[in-house]
């Protein structure tokens, strides 16, 4: 039997005999001795084999790295000078007396502590990457994250409970992954998006305060912080207010913080409405470590002559905003076209900038392109308004509002983030919460042209705003809220919609019929009518906070066996054919 893990043995163990169970991570042969780094989930250890125990030596000197092996020996001081101050076990040295052979391996793939390994040859050979120390850290903290989140949901009363993973298609949020009946010809479940709809009617059945730590699905395209299954803590609460639903909720991811990383979070959160949050930082996840912060121009650009400005200054749904990078006039011309390049990926057509020379001098200055085309009025506002001072660079963005925010809020996040940001001393601080509340109930869908949930069709809004559901949808406001930190949204909630008759008028607003809203939401509109009680909730992406912790730079490092970008297991090769009886009996026909 095992008596200790490897990575946890000490100077508390010295003259103590341990029997260890672990993988061969390195064997060296120095002059006739033996020594063996021998690991497992919780880190090294070193062994040591000498020639007075010949059929230990003899298994020792067979092994090579992956090897599977058990060790019995004597917990002993390292000499001096050999010590390993980054290993917990590093004061000590194990000397065997017995060493047995489990399993030999096969040449690994790549070595373990090789940290230039392409993803893809990572994720076709999961099995040994997830070896390697750093994921285990990865998947050991994520392990300590959702066993903090239940410790802390348990003593707050809430109860974990499953809801289904074959459910009902609701298309009104991403593309749902189907999955066909074989007893229901041509019918189809669909895995869930959320337990949405399942959690508030737990709430209807009065189990006031749920959560669930459960796999979610959505069919839609992938970045570094999306997959097509991922994890959320989903809770729910009955009779809450959306302040002391958020009061809770914020504790918990202090709670955890501290508990799983020894971070202490600020106590309250800041909270900004969605609209301050937009026109200070184009973005609703803004990262607050960033200090830049966006100006409004609109107005000052109305009548000037450069098109470029004054068409979306005077369109509806248009924005000028300017953003002013201190010590920018330093930035190359090269650093300046990338970040041109950068800005197209939103949308935007181009990057127009001023260098600022000198302030005092007024328009002369002033150094860029665009200045001859903007009267004085215009510049004098600018600098004002951003606060630029000499040697400062500001950056310009004019199109529709959507297309600015998305393009200089990034555009913002990744100048902080620069090389060039940090040395400036852009970014403050290592961790920046923030909620932001007050979001649209709606945006306008132009394609379609039609209003859409901003968050999702059973969302509360706000108190006295009931009316403008039928009178001017854009206008009202919901009770939603996300929690953002350091530019990525770790959750997001609101309080729902507890009368039948607000969620009717909700449907109508997005033109959603009373036989429409029947077929697909029939079930949740009954129970509305049987004493909903008030509720709201939010659910949290797991993933998103793990990868947070570990600094990752993707979900798919904190997973243990992730998709691609391309929504494919390299590991087992799915998705993969399935043969035609499979499909027979499904009743499908591939097209």
């Amino acid at each position: 039997m095992r008596t200790n893990y490897c990575g946890l043995i000490d100077s508390s163990y010295l003259g103590q005999t341990v029997t260890l169970f672990g993988w061969v991570h390195r064997r060296r042969d120095h002059g006739g001795v033996i020594f063996i780094d021998l690991r497992d989930r919780e880190g090294l250890v070193q062994v040591v084999i000498d020639p007075d125990t010949p059929e230990a030596f003899e298994t020792a000197d067979r092994v090579r790295n992956e090897f599977v092996v058990r060790i019995e020996g004597r917990v002993r001081e390292r000499l001096a000078g050999t010590t390993n101050p980054h290993l917990k076990s590093g004061g000590i040295e194990v000397l065997a007396k017995d060493i047995e052979l489990l399993n030999s391996a096969l040449t690994p793939p790549f070595q373990l502590d090789d940290e230039n390994l392409s993803e893809t040859v990572r994720l076709e050979h999961r099995v040994v990457d997830l070896r390697r120390p750093q994921m285990q850290k990865n998947l050991m903290l994520r392990y300590r994250v959702a066993m903090a989140v239940r410790r802390y949901l348990d003593d707050q009363g809430f109860v974990d409970i499953e809801t289904p993973m074959l459910t009902k298609s609701t298309p009104e949020g991403a593309r749902d992954y189907l999955v066909p009946s074989r007893v229901h010809h041509g019918e189809f479940f669909a895995l869930p998006q959320s337990p949405q709809l399942f959690k508030q009617m737990l709430m209807m059945a009065g189990f006031d305060r749920y959560y669930q730590i459960t796999k979610c699905f959505r069919d839609e395209d992938l970045r570094a912080d999306r997959q097509p299954e991922f994890t959320q803590i989903d809770c729910e609460t009955s009779f809450l207010t959306e302040t002391q639903i958020r009061g809770i909720f914020e504790e918990m991811i202090r709670s955890v913080f501290r508990t799983a990383l020894e971070v202490d979070l600020p106590d309250p959160f800041p909270v900004m409405p969605f609209e301050e949050a937009i026109r200070r930082f184009g973005s609703d996840k803004p990262d607050m470590r960033v200090t830049l912060e966006l100006t409004e121009v609109t107005d000052v650009m109305k009548d000037v002559d450069f098109k470029v400005f004054s068409s979306p200054a005077n369109s509806a749904g248009g924005r000028v905003a300017a953003l002013r990078i201190p010590g920018g006039g330093e930035l190359t011309r090269g650093e300046i076209d990338g970040y041109t390049e950068f800005v197209k990926i939103y949308g935007a057509k181009g990057l127009a900038y001023i260098k600022v020379n000198e302030v005092a001098r007024g328009r002369d200055g002033l150094q860029s392109p665009i200045v001859k085309n903007l009267h004085d009025a215009a510049l004098a506002a600018v600098v004002e308004r951003t606060g630029a001072r000499d040697g400062d660079l500001i950056f310009f963005g004019a199109d529709k509002a959507k297309v600015v925010n998305d393009a200089m809020g990034a555009l913002r996040a990744k100048v902080g983030h620069s090389d060039f940001g940090r040395a400036r001393g852009l970014v403050e601080g290592e961790w920046k919460p923030l909620w932001v509340v007050d979001f649209p109930m709606f945006e306008y869908d132009d394609e379609n042209a039609r209003w859409s949930a901003m968050h999702h069709p059973f969302t509360s809004p706000k108190d006295g705003h009931e009316n403008l559901l039928e009178t001017d949808p854009g206008a009202c406001l919901a009770k939603a809220y996300d929690m953002v930190l350091n530019g990525w949204e770790l959750g997001g909630g609101s309080v729902r919609i507890h009368q039948e008759s607000v969620q009717s008028k909700v449907f109508r607003a997005l033109k959603i019929d009373a036989d429409e809203a029947r077929l697909k939401f029939g079930f949740l509109l009954d129970a509305l009518q049987y004493g909903a009680p008030p509720h709201g909730g939010i659910a949290f992406g797991l993933d998103r906070i793990v990868t947070l912790m570990t600094g990752s730079e993707s979900i798919r490092d904190v997973i243990a066996f992730p998709k691609t970008q391309r929504a494919q297991c390299l590991l087992t090769h799915a998705p993969s054919p399935v043969d035609e009886k499979q499909l027979r009996e499904l009743h499908i026909r591939i097209r």
